[in-house]
């Protein structure tokens, strides 16, 4: 049966399904939404609660810890881990994949209200959010003023620049980061006060009563109905100012009498710039499944309208676009897919000279990529970098097939047969082969789409998309192609009249060629077992290659952004930490590469210390700079000449699955039941690891300590003035912890009331002997009179792994050097340290997927062999051939890795799933020959060494064609140097390499094979017959 016959007979219904194609992919194109990343879940959640003025300690113990207990108990969850520090908590929960993120944000939701009521009274309830680097900030907005105070930008920005923004479709989560909220900030004078015989508790008291804004009812008259208001809500600082505290003498003590009260900020421990400006920034996230390019053009494109109706000083900028790179990369991947497809063209005509055979096979790439987008449209993907790169490498093999149809029908036409006859003939004979080929193609791909993980989900969309693609060119294949040689083709007569010159020339070459090949052939089937050695060798070669090639994860990119991270020491104050960080920012805006930066510190959430800050620096155009290693080098040594503060930089990266940015790259955690423990064997751990070449930038936060000021309460004495240690604390946190002690109401946000003790009272520890306690006998107690206050150290903050104390150490891998090698030191230095039995380790983030990954690495190339030989066996019906067919495997294994290893590369994700769509496109050499052999065997009685010999010859042009087909597909991917390049390079050398070997052997080896077997077939089978002969004879006795 001929599959192709019912098309080449209606050209006209095949003409119109194509176009059908065609027009259905464009319009799925139209509504494919564009990212850097596949949408993903990623099975992450993270609780952010904040606490102003609360230690380390007492994060730990009264928020994180309450919270830590409740979310041990949800089910499904596969690793907890918190951060406590000076007044805030951070807990990230990773959940089984296998659970719906949605079910899992419905039991965290449940957790935190279950524990609310254990929780002390925050100023918000504790917020969860969903971790994800796919959802990433994708527009970074800078609004700043040369005239009005940081807190009114502030307020500008989120009542009315973010709301615009999030009306938008398309746009998600839009937040502020950097900016302190505005609120009125009462700064008492605690001797004023003490001189009146008042305390900081009676002015937290009065100044909340003062301040209200509860509701007050109404009335119904006999004819009228009133509604009852008052002005019960103070406003501003100057209605602050006049509140009546207390009488003394007869006369009113007001509140500006014994303290100072401004308009200020919530929190005046934050701040962000631009550059180096002062500024309020403004990250714009997209909504999942959103074309990121429109929500930002049309975020850009509302910015003038937003800015005309803001006071005149204030400016609105845009500081990062993360489009630009999308954009470039993208656009780099068109181009890289265009030329992919012209040298494929290019391909075809080489070896058939023919201009309507050239256009035929030519038609089957555009249709099978637009067909592709109608499918990727259906199953909700996104073009992006993967999927991009996924259709780029089709280009090189989804024409295999129509190459080996167009090239059989031609065979046909140079016998003599007319176009009709040679498509009807041709199409039918090569049938079963292209469908052999495109099965088993797709079949390479099925381990892909079971990888475990993130990284399984990351490249599910890559797999699905590829197999949409050959799917759809077998089907063109088997449908438009013989169809349009039967009516575009002429006669062999007409075309050797029509040849010119250089097809003659060409002709001339690849007779030559073919006769050299011939002769080559003849010799190494007389040499059969020098061959067979040949091919042995390679495959023992390619266990080698593998063992010995560096193991990486994911390539590292180069995407024209890059995080720092700034520390600087543990008693560093506020004021001095923004001191260096404007120092450190103004050493690198000198950069001739760097086009712009923004950076803030303070504890947000994203920052959990004082002492560290945070840059995100653009850089320029990547065709007017330097090597981004280079770069790095620079910024890193300009950051470093600021005394005092230590500078941590990575690349921002599309590809990535980590869910926290740490001081470098990776990260482990030491974790163990008692403190202690770590206490002694971290100090150790971290001499060993700075020791090995293999590790650069290692560093940890455990060892970090602050100072404390330490009271030790005389609780007798403090008993006998009637003084109880809850009265202590919150005096003390009336003065130091930025109190909100009230909320002012408006129509469009909510400012808080902050106390504090005076700034200029709090610079040193000696200011505690200005504090006065109220006594149950009357009067005021000095602190000093039942305290006694000593300095500490303490550590800045306080790390749990599953509810244990915790240490992560993180770092960065030297140059030269894999994640392999470095991983690996790791395991040194702890064992070189002596790790105690109470003490575990375990990766995180990428070290930790890269451990799955290698241990996942072999299992999923045998998975790829095993599925094919499955699909091959129940094609052939047979257990011997498939085996001959992937004796080309060994060829290819060994010219990808040595191609890693020669252009420096490590194996990688991205390199292991270039070997494994080697194994579907080297095959075909063997597919071809041995369907032929076969053919020659059953119908011309020719013996296995003639048969083969023949095939060998008859499919060395097509074979050729293919494999330099999906070679030049490759190549763009190989050879690119734009944005995103550095995802596609290993691929792209992977099967180049590949391809560049297996050619040159399988086309000597698989005949060699492909007797050796036959050979011991048929002695098995006559071994077989004689002992089933045997045991027939010997049965009567």
């Amino acid at each position: 049966m001929n599959p192709s016959a019912p098309f080449i007979i209606r050209p006209v219904a095949t003409s119109l399904l194509m176009i059908a194609i065609m027009l259905v992919g464009l319009a799925g194109y139209r509504f494919l939404p564009l990212s850097a990343l596949p949408q993903v879940d990623y099975p992450t959640i993270q609780v952010q609660s904040f606490y102003p003025g609360a230690s380390p300690d007492v994060m730990t113990t009264s928020v994180t810890a309450i919270l830590e207990r409740q979310f041990g108990q949800m089910p499904g969850l596969k690793e907890m881990s918190s951060v406590s520090s000076a007044g805030s908590s951070v807990v990230t929960l990773q959940f089984d994949l296998n659970l719906s993120l949605d079910v899992a944000e419905q039991e965290v939701q449940a957790a935190i209200n279950a524990g609310g009521s254990l929780l002390p009274q925050l100023p918000s309830p504790p917020v969860y959010a969903k971790v994800n680097p796919a959802d990433a900030p994708v527009l970074t907005l800078a609004i700043e003023s040369t005239s009005l105070p940081i807190t009114t930008v502030q307020s500008l920005a989120d009542t009315r620049i973010a709301q615009k923004i999030s009306q938008l479709a398309g746009v998600g989560l839009v937040s502020i980061s950097g900016a302190p909220r505005p609120a009125v900030r009462v700064q008492a004078n605690l001797q004023q006060l003490a001189s009146y015989g008042l305390n900081i508790d009676d002015l937290r008291t009065t100044i909340s009563n003062n301040n209200s804004n509860a509701p007050k009812g109404s009335f119904d008259g006999a004819s009228q109905s009133y509604t009852i208001n008052a002005n019960d809500q103070l406003q501003n600082a100057e209605d602050y100012a006049n509140i009546v505290i207390a009488y003394r003498n007869g006369s009113p003590v007001h509140l500006r009498d014994v303290a100072k009260v401004i308009a200020g900020a919530e929190n005046d421990k934050l701040a962000s710039w631009a550059n180096m400006t002062p500024a309020v920034l403004l990250n714009v996230q997209r909504q999942p499944g959103a074309n990121v390019i429109a929500v930002v053009d049309s975020v850009k494109q509302i910015l003038p309208q937003i800015e005309s109706g803001l006071p005149g000083s204030i400016k609105v900028s845009v500081l990062t676009d993360r489009t630009n790179t999308i954009r470039a990369s993208v656009a780099d991947v068109q181009f890289e897919l265009l030329l992919a497809v012209v040298l494929v063209v290019l391909v075809i005509y080489l070896f058939l000279r023919n201009l309507p055979a050239t256009f035929i096979p030519s038609l089957s790439v555009p249709l099978s990529i637009v067909g592709t987008f109608a499918v990727m449209y259906l199953l909700g993907y996104s073009l992006n970098n993967l999927s991009l790169m996924a259709l780029t490498i089709s280009a090189g093999f989804v024409v295999d097939d129509a190459i080996v149809m167009i090239e059989n029908i031609t065979r046909y036409l140079e016998e003599g047969d007319t176009p009709f006859e040679a498509a009807m003939k041709g199409s039918g004979e090569i049938a079963f082969t292209i469908v052999s080929l495109t099965i088993s193609l797709i079949a390479v791909l099925i381990p892909l789409l079971f990888m475990q993980e993130v990284v399984g989900r990351l490249f599910r969309e890559f797999a699905v998309t590829l197999a949409i693609t050959i799917l759809i060119s077998a089907v063109v294949s088997l449908t438009l192609v013989p169809m349009l040689c039967a009516k575009l083709l002429r006669s062999h007569a007409q075309e050797e009249k029509n040849q010119t010159d250089f097809q003659r020339k060409v002709e001339g070459y690849y007779q030559a060629f073919i006769n050299e090949y011939d002769r080559l052939l003849r010799w190494v089937l007389v040499h059969q077992p020098l061959t067979m050695a040949v091919a042995v060798g390679t495959l023992v070669l390619t266990v080698l290659l593998y063992i010995l090639i560096p193991k990486g994860f994911f390539p590292v990119q180069d995407t024209g952004f890059v995080q720092a991270i700034t520390s600087a020491g543990p008693t560093v104050s506020f004021s001095e930490m923004a001191k260096r960080q404007r120092a450190v920012a103004q050493n690198i805006l000198k950069d001739k590469d760097v086009a712009s930066l923004s950076s803030f510190i303070g504890v947000d959430g994203t920052n959990v210390t004082l002492n560290s800050g945070r840059f995100l620096i653009n850089l320029k155009d990547k065709s007017d700079r330097d090597s981004l290693a280079e770069i790095m080098d620079r910024l890193a040594a300009d950051a470093h000449a600021v005394p005092g503060i230590t500078f941590y930089l990575q690349p921002v990266q599309d590809l990535t699955i980590d869910s926290t940015t740490s001081r470098a790259q990776y990260q482990f955690v030491l974790q163990s039941a008692a403190t202690s423990a770590l206490n002694d064997f971290v100090p150790k751990l971290l001499t060993e690891l700075q020791k090995a070449p293999a590790l650069r930038n290692v560093s940890t936060d455990f060892l970090d300590k602050g100072l404390s000021a330490y009271l030790t309460v005389d609780r007798d004495t403090a008993a006998r003035f009637g003084i109880s240690a809850a009265t202590i604390d919150n005096v003390l946190y009336d003065s130091f912890g930025q109190r909100i002690i009230s909320t002012i109401f408006t129509d469009s946000s909510q400012h808080r009331v902050i106390m504090e003790a005076d700034p200029k009272l709090q610079n040193s520890i000696s200011t505690l002997n200005d504090i006065y306690l109220p006594s149950s006998q009357g009067g005021q107690v000095p602190l000093s009179a039942i305290a006694h206050v000593d300095q500490r150290m303490v550590p800045l903050q306080i790390n749990h792994l599953s509810q244990f104390p915790a240490a992560n150490i993180s770092f960065d891998v030297a140059p030269g050097y894999s994640l392999g090698a470095a991983v690996q030191a790791v395991k040194d230095a702890e064992a070189g340290a002596g790790l105690p039995p109470g003490i575990t380790s375990q990766f995180e983030g990428s070290a930790v997927a890269f451990q799955d990954a290698l241990g996942n690495e072999v299992l999923l190339i045998l998975a790829a062999l095993i599925t094919v030989y499955i699909v091959l066996g129940v094609l052939y019906e047979s257990f011997i051939h498939p085996v001959t067919i992937l004796s080309t495997l060994p060829s290819a294994g060994v010219g990808a890795l040595l191609f890693l290893i020669l252009t420096g590369h490590d194996l990688n994700i991205v390199s292991i799933i270039g070997i494994i769509l080697l194994i579907g496109i080297v095959k075909k050499n063997a597919i071809m020959m041995i369907d032929f052999a076969l053919e020659a065997e059953r119908k011309e009685g020719k013996s296995p060494t003639e048969a083969i010999h023949q095939a060998a010859l008859l499919r060395f042009r097509p074979i050729l064609m293919t494999t330099v087909a999906a070679l030049f597909g490759a190549l763009p991917l190989m050879l690119g140097s734009g944005m995103g390049s550095e995802l596609r390079h290993p691929l792209g050398i992977s099967i180049v390499g590949g391809l560049l070997v297996s050619q040159l052997l399988t086309l000597f080896t698989t005949p060699v094979i492909y007797i050796y077997f036959d050979r011991w077939g048929r002695e098995l089978r006559e071994w077989r017959a004689r002992r089933s002969g045997g045991t027939a004879t010997a049965t009567p006795n």
